[in-house]
């Protein structure tokens, strides 16, 4: 085998970094490379005839992002906004799009052997990339690994799809 083989065949075993996040009591993870920054719950610009989980845009220096609320598009009973609700800007499919979720808790590395596949649990439950397990005091720690681009993929994304505004 040559050494470029054996570099890329061990690309495949190195650990990922992941962020971890709060919904609903339930611990969800995503690639750490797809965010951006992590802010503060504001108000946004509500859009007429968005679908109930965009919850509007806001100008981020200069760029019109989306902002939605995961929440709301789990299904998730109440969306309460309070001093610990964030939103995680993410760059997904070459866009800007904000995630409101009801807190981030830290960056965990999971390696191969740590992820299981995600289980089947039909057409909905497809952004589902797998689930992480992490040691923790009592017993193990079960993350929800999520492919944020399959998630956020859509046609209710496109209503401000990363244009810039003057700012």
């Amino acid at each position: 085998m040559g050494m470029m083989e054996r570099i890329g065949s061990g690309a495949q075993d190195l650990a990922r970094e992941y962020l971890v996040f709060r919904l609903d009591g339930e611990e969800y993870a995503i690639d750490i490379l797809k965010v951006q920054e992590i802010r503060g719950y504001d108000a946004v610009t509500r859009i007429v005839g968005s679908p109930e989980h965009v919850k509007g845009v806001v100008n981020l220096r200069g760029v019109i992002v989306p902002i939605v609320d995961l929440r709301v598009k789990f299904r998730f009973a109440e969306a309460r906004y309070d001093a610990f609700t964030v939103v995680i800007i993410l760059n997904v499919g070459g866009r800007v799009v904000g995630a409101v979720v009801d807190s981030v808790s830290d960056v965990v590395e999971l390696a191969p052997d740590q992820v299981r596949p995600a289980p089947e649990v039909g057409a909905d439950g497809n952004f589902v990339s797998g689930l992480g397990t992490l040691p923790a005091r009592d017993g193990q720690r079960m993350l929800i690994l999520l492919d944020i681009e399959r998630l956020l993929a859509g046609a209710d994304l496109e209503l401000a799809g990363g244009e810039t505004v003057a700012a």
